[in-house]
């Protein structure tokens, strides 16, 4: 009985390193709600990116959740400002990955930030987004900024983070998720 006692205490003291780690498949929608009155944040910082390394072109993924992105779009409600899909690093700490949308023009996008998960019982994901007006010299003339944390995202499933007149729908699966069964595998 005590060596049960003492192999469970082991295996609850050496969990959170049996978690997942590898390439996390991760998929963003950063939508503005029309409904929502806008508001202005300071500027984007010179360094949006918080030292993380750029989200590489070889990293990018088809998106798989553009029936929700169609759905949003077609309604007067929201507007999908960026849908992007991506592979991710994720291993013992947080991840972090900075991306941007659209054409740079000296060191800004009009869409720019950061996004770090961590995994541990549930993923904890840090995002930190701003979306940008340019003017025809690259300068930064307004911002809004998206600043969210959650630490209960489930792996798979579609989360929503509300940031006002900003929000995202994330979907982080953690590799050896099984995958959902397709309706041709339920109508059998």
């Amino acid at each position: 009985m005590r060596a049960i006692r003492c192999l469970t205490l082991l295996l609850v003291a050496f969990a959170p390193a049996a978690f997942a780690q590898g390439p996390y498949q991760v998929e963003m929608i950063l939508v503005r709600q029309n409904n929502v009155p806008a508001f202005t944040s300071p500027f984007a910082p010179e360094d949006w990116s918080a030292g993380a390394p750029r989200l590489d072109k070889g990293a990018e993924q088809r998106p798989v959740l553009e029936d929700e992105a169609t759905r949003l779009s077609a309604t007067a409600d929201y507007t999908v400002l960026m849908h992007r899909a991506w592979q991710q690093q994720v291993g013992d700490g947080p991840s972090r990955i900075a991306f941007g949308e659209g054409t740079e023009q000296f060191g800004h996008f009009p869409i720019e930030g950061n996004l770090s998960i961590t995994q541990g019982r549930f993923i904890q994901v840090e995002a930190n987004l701003w979306v940008n007006q340019l003017d025809g010299n690259g300068s930064v003339l307004q911002s809004e900024q998206f600043r969210q944390a959650n630490s209960n995202v489930k792996g798979g499933q579609l989360t929503y983070l509300d940031g006002g007149h900003l929000a995202m729908l994330l979907k982080i699966t953690p590799p050896g998720t099984p995958k959902m069964p397709s309706l041709d595998m339920l109508e059998q």
